[in-house]
């Protein structure tokens, strides 16, 4: 049986004619998945591949070869190969994409495996508290002059107890109230996201039920998020969209 994304790429192709370009989806749960640039990539000529981490052969799959990869997010933390031992399998395949210099977008947990790998430190934030909801970005000088500045004052989706330290070699683009490393970027083929700038406030329901016992430890006004997610339905996916647009081109994809 074939998923609905997978017919969707087999209807596209065929539409849009032969597709040039791939892209790997490194995802780790059903509903932290690439999102609004599943449409993106698609209308950008991408055929694209999920690799379900917890349940795959990272053998199977060069990270070398595709034009694209994203790292998805995740409710496990950067250091729990112990826990869950395929993020051994994950780290070399993002070890090798990181060592090819293509273009690589990681998100939360992405993100912070590739400043893991980098030599960066990840970790529970110092003060303790875990930034879940809606809230804009403050960007660096160099952030305002990247395509993360599409984004605007837009709220993006955070969702995270840990953060990541800047790795060496890259620049801090991004920083919130509660978390100072919200994104870097080391040339302009990896980007680094702490936020989720691809999740749909369309699908909330899926985190608030997916994460409900997170939410619950932390004190989250499930009924609050629902609402802000309903008044962002059409101005995220919008900001996010462009932003990603931004970032492919700056990479000739």
């Amino acid at each position: 049986m074939y998923s609905y994304i997978e017919v969707y790429i087999v209807i596209r192709s065929y539409i849009g004619g032969t597709m040039s370009k791939t892209a790997y989806i490194v995802r780790h749960i059903n509903f932290e998945n690439a999102g609004i640039l599943e449409s993106v990539l698609i209308n950008r000529g991408f055929e694209l591949t999920y690799i379900e981490a917890p349940l795959v052969n990272f053998e199977h799959y060069d990270a070398t070869e595709a034009d694209l990869v994203i790292v998805c997010g995740a409710p496990i933390g950067a250091y729990d190969e112990q826990l869950y031992p395929f993020l051994t399998d994950e780290i070399k395949f993002i070890t090798d994409r990181i060592n090819s210099k293509k273009p690589l977008l990681g998100i939360c947990l992405g993100a912070q495996l590739i400043s893991r790998i980098m030599g960066g430190h990840v970790g529970p934030m110092k003060h303790g508290k875990k930034e879940i909801g809606f809230g804009p970005l403050e960007y660096t000088p160099e952030g305002a002059s990247s395509p993360l500045a599409l984004l605007g004052n837009v709220p993006v989706l955070h969702w995270h107890g840990d953060e990541f330290e800047i790795p060496k070699g890259a620049v801090r683009l991004a920083k919130t109230e509660l978390c100072k490393n919200q994104a870097f970027s080391v040339g302009t083929h990896i980007l680094g996201l702490q936020f989720h700038m691809e999740a749909d406030p369309a699908f909330i329901e899926s985190w608030l039920v997916g994460h409900c016992a997170e939410l619950s430890n932390a004190g989250i006004d499930i009924s609050r998020l629902r609402e802000e997610a309903k008044q962002l339905r059409q101005e995220l996916p919008a900001a996010g969209k462009a932003a990603c647009i931004a970032w492919l081109e700056q990479n000739h994809l």
